[in-house]
């Protein structure tokens, strides 16, 4: 009985989605949980996988649009069990033969191969190492042909043919010269898919919608760095996670929220909505392009926690693994452009949120401590925000907080308050 692979729905607000690529052949015989095809909607990728091993039919062509719940393929269920022993039996044998008949056949091929062509008489033609199998040699011997006969005619010697001849006889004359160069007036074409086209109309909504302005900060990393050296080998034997930066960014960001709620809120028409909550999206690059996965509620969560859900939720985006669910929301955005190099760039907000956070690489340089100059390893942060909701003063005071909170970690388990501001009852 023929199974009907139906196209998900990636989520309650989507009603079509596009075939982005078929990882199978037509007709081809796929196996159980094998994953057959890309489905991308304009928020996501999913991916579909055979329930059942069997030979599949495609219904549905690569970028196609078509409606949630369409059939996409069909499978012919591979039937098993039908075989006896004494079938099975035969059928080893079988294949023992084939597989001793195909060895032979190769040692034949490799001792029938000769460097040089030869004639029916055995002599030795004048000929550049043309090899010859022994079925060749064979009917050649049995037509009356030389080498020269089966050469001759098969293709003509045209104009390039001798001008590659001779620049090939004259570079090895000259000895090394320069490596010849190459153009191509190619174009490469292939159509944008629904998710890089709804980012790119987001984008420019961002633009034209938003009063966006970007402000700039420097972090010292040196004690996040010397926290990672001293407890990165018992943090992965306790959680099974590497300590990265990510988390630690996440949790400040979250603290530094408690002091300027503004940054967490979004415009509602004409409604400012501030949630209780701090949900963080992480921007990842996938194959896709970029999603931007979200951390729900990571004011109460510890790093471990923190790490550990990044980790999955990044892993699901560069594997088409991530649901639509996981992408929806967030009230703040988090970007690392520094794991591509990048020293110093404006992020974009990413709607109908009001601010993202964008982090760098990190790089030595020169920083005045105490009047004496030291190397450091600072990263420059940037803080983009829309400008119709949060005003200047929140905004450099948020970004100036989370670069507290990095430079002095311990901070993260007072609500980014001082031993001595707690001890004295003054914050």
């Amino acid at each position: 009985m023929l199974i009907e692979m139906k196209v998900p729905t990636p989520g309650e607000s989507i009603t079509e989605v596009e075939l982005g690529k078929w990882l199978v052949e037509d007709g081809e015989m796929v196996g159980k949980d094998q994953d057959i095809a890309e489905v991308e909607s304009d928020k996501a990728t999913l991916t579909l996988t055979a329930p059942e091993a069997g030979k599949i039919r495609f219904l549905v062509r690569e970028g196609e649009t078509v409606p949630v719940g369409a059939v996409a393929c069909t499978i012919d269920p591979v039937e098993t069990g039908n075989q006896g022993p004494e079938d099975e039996k035969a059928e080893e044998q079988r294949q023992g033969h084939q597989r001793a008949d195909q060895k032979k056949g190769e040692g034949q091929r490799e001792d029938g191969e000769k460097e040089e062509g030869q004639g029916k008489d055995g002599k030795k033609e004048e000929l550049p190492r043309i090899k010859v199998t022994a079925v060749a040699e064979k009917m050649m011997a049995e037509n009356d042909l030389s080498v020269d006969a089966i050469l001759n005619g098969l293709r003509r010697i045209t104009k390039k043919d001798v001008e590659t001849v001779l620049q090939s006889t004259k570079a090895a004359s000259s000895g090394p010269a320069a490596r010849p160069v190459s153009f191509s007036r190619e174009e490469n074409r292939q159509k944008m898919s629904m998710l890089r086209r709804r980012l790119s109309e987001r984008l420019v909504a961002v633009r034209n919608g938003t009063a966006m302005l970007t402000t700039f900060n420097e972090v010292d990393m040196s004690r996040i760095m010397e926290v990672r050296k001293r407890y990165q080998t018992p943090f992965l034997e306790k959680h099974g996670v590497k300590l990265g930066f990510m988390a630690f960014f996440t949790k400040a960001v979250a603290v530094a929220m408690e002091f300027h709620p503004v940054i967490n809120s979004m415009i509602d028409g004409d409604e400012i909505v501030t949630p209780a909550y701090v949900d963080v999206g992480i921007a990842v690059q996938s194959p896709k392009g970029l999603m931007v996965p979200v951390v729900r509620n990571a004011e109460s969560k510890g790093i471990p926690a923190l790490e550990l859900e990044i980790k999955d939720l990044a892993e699901k985006a560069r594997t088409k693994k991530i649901s639509v669910g996981e992408l929806t929301g967030g009230t703040f955005t988090i970007t690392n452009g520094g794991t591509f190099g990048s020293l110093l760039s404006t992020p974009i907000i990413n709607p109908p949120q009001s601010a993202i956070l964008g982090m760098h690489s990190i790089q030595e340089r020169p920083v005045a401590v105490s009047g004496r100059v030291e190397i450091k390893p600072m990263m420059y942060v940037a803080l983009s925000y829309d400008h119709r909701l949060i005003d200047g003063k929140d905004s450099v005071s948020f970004l100036f907080r989370v670069k507290e909170l990095l430079e002095n970690p311990e901070r993260l388990l007072t609500s980014g308050k001082t031993a001595e501001a707690i001890l004295l009852e003054l914050e």
